[in-house]
């Protein structure tokens, strides 16, 4: 059983370094400070780890100093053993985050100064939001949104470390969960032995699921398990994440119980081409929207030219619930995305082969993978489980 990381996951520089590169970024938008509302954010800048965040956290980050945690008092012992490079201010349940954080801005001398704050975060509702800009009428407000997101999309060789061990958890998972279907048998069982797999080969909880559905369900995007039993010939819908140290390194499978329907094989083998033609593609310098042009070549080569997905994947990291995407949105590998890839970041990469209606000769199938991006190209970080189209 692996050792679990230590808390925080990273030394002290990093952290140091990780808080000047964001206030460069915030000297270059002409920021004195920013309020931090991100968990993923906050995590990636003091080591913050904990399911307090459904309650809204505020980091103050100033150009110059110590930055101050604003949140619940009760997570004041958690504060204490995790964040080593900021202050803390709680407040008492009922009590308006927005007045301790304006009270913070005050005594931090930013009562008028030029300020950022995270709009796009789950957490920091439009009331807790309003509540801060009135009580500081003298700032000027500007909507700092995803200036953290884009400093965290390449990967330190550290970060990498902890995404290659949610990889082999979310292998480990996806292969006990394929191994436990059989006709009759429980979604719950499935959900039951992929947990089982994946904790013990180190993850921790993560931001999702994992997704597993039978055919019935198998074009519902975001729901789970629920007691349904398995019968011949449905198609298991598995979708699972490892987490380590919060980052998350997701894949999928789609697996036939007995037997599949007419066409699987060719589908099954226009996915494994898809997914080798996205792997081919995600090299430094690539655009997002090359990415998916190559997976769709593959496509329109087996006449499928018409056939279109919203994305063939999207990049993967520092992530806490609801999501394994690492906030509230999705930088998605989407027709004509502009997005210059680099070494060190994380795909979550799709080849999806479902739902093109009549006469397509193929049935549904689905393969995904946690993919790095190298300096030289890309490595598939979850290739250890199994890729069968049919089980039992």
């Amino acid at each position: 059983m692996p050792d679990a990381p230590p808390v925080p996951a990273f030394p002290p520089e990093d952290y140091a370094d990780r808080l000047a590169r964001l206030r460069a970024a915030m000297a270059a938008a002409g920021l004195d400070a920013l309020v931090v509302a991100v968990p993923e954010n906050i995590c990636w800048l003091t080591g913050l780890d904990h399911w307090g965040f459904f309650a809204c956290h505020m980091l103050l980050v100033p150009r110059e100093g110590e930055m101050l945690l604003v949140a619940r008092a009760m997570e004041r012992i958690t504060v204490a053993a995790q964040v080593l490079n900021a202050g803390f201010r709680g407040h008492a349940d009922g009590e308006d985050p927005a007045l301790h954080a304006a009270e913070g801005l005050t005594e931090l001398g930013l009562a008028e100064a030029r300020l950022g704050i995270e709009l796009a975060s789950l957490f920091l509702t439009p009331r807790i939001a309003d509540s801060l800009r009135a009580r500081l009428p003298r700032a000027a407000w500007a909507d700092a949104s995803g200036m953290i997101e884009r400093l965290r999309r390449v990967q330190s060789p550290a970060e990498q470390a902890h995404t290659r061990a949610a990889a082999r958890a979310a292998a480990a998972g996806t292969a006990a969960a394929i191994a436990a279907l059989r006709v009759g048998g429980s979604d719950r069982e499935a959900a039951a032995e992929c947990h089982r797999a994946m904790i013990l080969a180190g993850s921790e909880y993560p931001g999702f699921g994992p997704f597993i559905r039978p055919s019935a369900r198998l074009g519902e995007e975001h729901t789970t398990w629920r007691g349904e039993r398995f019968r011949r010939g449905d198609a298991v819908f598995l979708e699972v994440a490892g987490s380590v140290a919060r980052y998350q390194a997701p894949m999928g499978r789609l697996v036939y119980l007995g037997e599949g329907p007419p066409g699987l094989d060719r589908s099954a083998a226009l996915a494994a081409e898809g997914m080798a033609a996205i792997v081919a593609a995600l090299r430094p310098g690539a655009t997002a929207g090359a990415v998916y042009a190559a997976w769709h070549a593959v496509a329109a080569a087996a006449g499928l030219d018409r056939y279109h997905r919203h994305h063939c994947g999207y990049l993967v990291g520092l992530g806490f619930p609801p999501s394994w995407t690492g906030g509230a949105g999705v930088t998605g590998l989407a027709p004509g995305s502009e997005l210059v890839l680099e070494a060190g970041m994380a795909v979550h990469a799709h080849s999806w082969f479902t739902g093109m209606g009549e006469g397509t000769g193929l049935a549904d199938f689905f393969i995904s993978d946690c993919v790095l991006i190298g300096e030289t190209g890309a490595e598939v970080l979850t290739g250890d489980a199994p890729v069968t189209p049919l089980v039992g």
